[in-house]
């Protein structure tokens, strides 16, 4: 029998790192995004993935990023406003293959799993905990503003680093 679990917002984040300049790291997040996985196995094996982030909700704490982030340079979120994932196949050898898109432009990428277990809550909910993280190449989804530095180097990297942390619950 499958089951169908619903991300829970209040216990989930998602993250990203890029380089700024060469020298330094900057983090940012988005906060509005949902997400379900159909199961027929506790080891979610089998199951698939299903995921979608509002892109107009990015948050790298300045407004004015925020803004660039959202326009045609990068998300184009007037066009663009959603970014999807969904899997191929469910959690193997801790690993989740899956479709993204951003700005159209799908690819198939494979992030490292984590698959934190499954637990009855004080409230007899069955939740589920994954964490999710790997890397991707900006430029492969279309993102392809850039700027060079004096000294050469990108004023934000082509790669960001993904940390992505959810928890489910049973429906």
């Amino acid at each position: 029998m499958k089951t169908k679990w619903l991300t829970d917002p209040a216990h989930s984040e998602i993250f990203f790192k890029v380089k700024h300049m060469v020298i330094s790291t900057v983090t940012g997040e988005f906060t509005k995004f949902q997400g379900s996985i159909e199961s027929e196995s506790d080891d979610f094996s089998n199951a698939k993935f299903d995921f979608s982030i509002d892109v107009d909700s990015i948050n790298t704490k300045i407004a004015d990023r925020d803004t660039h982030l959202k326009s045609e340079d990068f998300f184009d979120v007037s066009h663009y406003p959603k970014l999807t994932f969904t899997s191929n196949s469910g959690v193997k050898d801790n690993k989740i293959t899956g479709i993204l898109t951003i700005r159209d432009v799908s690819k198939e990428i494979t992030l490292d799993a984590d698959f934190g277990g499954i637990i009855k809550d004080p409230w007899n909910n069955q939740r589920a905990g994954f964490e999710f993280t790997g890397k991707l190449n900006r430029k492969d989804f279309g993102l392809n503003w850039s700027q060079m530095t004096e000294a050469g180097g990108l004023v934000v990297s082509n790669e960001v680093k993904l940390q992505i942390n959810l928890e489910f619950i049973a429906q």
